[in-house]
């Protein structure tokens, strides 16, 4: 099996055999659009197969696995967003990894980046438990909600500009439907940074120009077309790389979500 069938049972599955899926660009926007609600988004989201790379990809991971988890079955499709619906703080990450949030069918869940930011995210009062396992561990988060800026597992974590675009559709929609109760977005990394700045200009937030330049605690305070307040943080993305070397401190982490905690509550 190269994925979870839709509304087979796993945890967390929004959806069902006859969820309609996206098989091109122009099917990702057209369903977007037409999502009235964080249900019907993240259960288009989550049957896609607009992009075949990473469909191929995604899939084949799914199927060879890890020697580490040969016994498991692997969600092998796109990660939804996932958290409150009704949140003030929204994470945005990279995408997905192969053998994390691609096995486990949850964003950052099952792997280490994972492993560093649930425990900063507990330690500061946005989720409920230290660790994120799998889909069904009992986590969740508090006040927050999280999404990929790539919904699917991409080669050498590197999608391509094209993959990007033709997923914006998905995250400007999510953020628009819960641009009501958002006051704080903390991007995870330049990519999550840049694909942050259309997506929100779609949601209806007017971008500074020029834009700023991406770093680790930089603030820009932004405007929704109605005059409400949101705040972009950013955030180095805590990488088995960046936190082996010390780019990324359990410290900073914790300094960078307490901040985003006091912003959501001005």
């Amino acid at each position: 099996m190269t994925c979870v069938p839709p509304g087979s049972g796993w945890p967390g599955d929004p959806a069902s055999s006859g969820t309609p899926v996206a098989r091109d660009p122009a099917g990702v926007r057209e369903l977007a659009e037409a999502s009235r609600s964080l249900a019907e988004l993240t259960a288009a989201q989550s049957v896609c197969r607009a992009c075949p790379r990473l469909v191929e990809w995604r899939e084949e991971v799914a199927t060879v696995k890890r020697r580490a988890f040969a016994t498991e079955t692997y969600w092998g499709r796109p990660i939804p967003g996932w958290g409150e619906e009704e949140p003030e703080v929204l994470i945005v990450g990279l995408a997905p990894a192969a053998h994390g949030g691609n096995r486990t069918g949850r964003i950052f869940t099952g792997d280490r980046s994972g492993d560093w930011l649930f425990a900063s995210l507990y330690r500061t009062g946005l989720a409920a438990r230290e660790t994120s396992v799998r889909a069904d561990d009992g986590q969740r988060l508090i006040g927050a909600r999280m999404v990929a800026a790539v919904r699917c597992a991409p080669p050498a974590n590197k999608p391509d500009p094209a993959e990007r675009a033709a997923c914006s559709p998905w995250l400007s929609r999510e953020i628009a439907l819960v641009a009501g109760s958002l006051r704080v977005v903390v991007a995870l990394g330049g990519f999550a940074w840049q694909a942050l700045w259309p997506a929100l200009q779609e949601a209806g937030c007017a971008p500074p120009r020029p834009r700023p330049a991406f770093g680790h605690g930089v603030e820009v305070p932004l405007t929704w077309q109605d005059g409400r307040r949101v705040h972009l943080l950013g955030c180095y993305h805590p990488s088995q790389q960046n936190t082996f070397t010390g780019r990324v401190t359990a410290e900073m982490l914790d300094t960078l979500f307490s901040r985003a905690n006091a912003l959501r509550s001005l």
